[in-house]
């Protein structure tokens, strides 16, 4: 890796104590964050995402925060080309850039490279969406599991974006998706790997349940409800944008439209969000390179610091 691109990524669920440890580190090395979160990109969605405070910003500089208007989308190549470019301009001011966040989509893309798979079409996008109104998202699972099985095989019957997706890879290509993934020559970018790749994880889920749901329980204290009223209020955006489909926005934005009662919401917005940190924690299995730390440890964030300090 050339010397100007050096950086170290810190990985884990949510609620592991990322930021606490990203602080700790700032307070040792002058470093800047680079968020790697698809959420935190997204202007007006504060509460819902955990977002790091004003204070925390004010105390290390952070980026690929507040960068888009919920109406947009972001991708794993977007992140990929911001996050190459911060990490050689905060080298190049003599700090060390540091990669904070959960979603690993957007780690692999960085590590790994990105597959160069066809851009999105907005007609076959149309397209799909209105066979999948007509006919139901499971019924376009089945009709992925006839040309792209092994996609089909990893994804969920309602997971309508990245069924979507896949779908419409098919559609452009006569390509099945998971051909990309497998065709090392297609390659677009060239991986950068990090100087250390520490990732927080619990040894006890329920220690991570019990952080999820009063992590849950702050953000309704908070005003969730009322920032997703707000968007609503815009008239412009939809529950199916990728913003509105976010853990706990998703959640919410249905319980507005069907009256649900606040104790239904807080169930379902914990559930969805330990879902949520059951598949983090998956893909972070996938990643070797990673050195694990136990999030509940008392000395966890030290342990973080220590061995992100041995290679900075």
């Amino acid at each position: 890796m050339a010397a100007e691109l050096r950086y170290v990524a810190l990985a884990g669920p949510t609620a592991s104590g990322k930021t606490a440890a990203a602080l700790a580190l700032a307070r040792r090395r002058p470093v800047e964050i680079v968020s790697v979160d698809s959420a935190l990109v997204y202007r007006g969605m504060d509460i819902g995402t955990a977002k790091p405070t004003a204070a925390e910003q004010a105390e290390v500089r952070h980026h690929l925060i507040d960068i888009r208007d919920p109406l947009d989308s972001y991708s794993a190549a977007a992140f990929v080309a911001d996050a190459t470019r911060l990490i050689g301009e905060i080298a190049a001011r003599g700090r060390l850039p540091l990669l904070v966040g959960g979603t690993m989509l957007y780690f692999k893309a960085l590590f790994d490279g990105i597959d160069a798979m066809p851009s999105a079409d907005p007609a076959v996008r149309a397209l799909i969406e209105a066979e999948a109104a007509a006919h139901g998202w499971p019924a376009m699972h089945e009709r992925l599991a006839a040309v792209d099985p092994a996609s089909a095989a990893r994804l969920a019957p309602n997971d309508s974006q990245r069924l979507q997706r896949a779908l419409e890879v098919w559609h452009t290509s006569g390509r099945p998706l998971s051909s990309f993934h497998a065709d090392n020559a297609t390659r677009s970018a060239r991986g950068l790997p990090p100087a250390a790749f520490v990732s927080l994880e619990p040894t006890e889920r329920s220690w991570l349940h019990e952080r999820i749901a009063q992590r849950f329980d702050d953000m309704l204290a908070a005003g969730l409800v009322a920032e997703v009223e707000a968007l609503r209020a815009r008239g412009d955006l939809s529950p199916d944008l990728p913003s509105m489909r976010c853990v706990g926005y998703r959640q919410t934005w249905e319980a507005l439209d069907a009256g649900e009662p606040l104790p239904s919401l807080r169930e379902r917005g914990i559930a969805a969000t330990r879902q949520l940190a059951k598949r983090q924690i998956t893909w972070l299995r996938s990643m070797p390179q990673r050195q694990v730390v136990a999030a509940e440890a008392a000395d966890a964030t030290a342990h973080v610091v220590e061995r992100l300090m041995a290679v900075a």
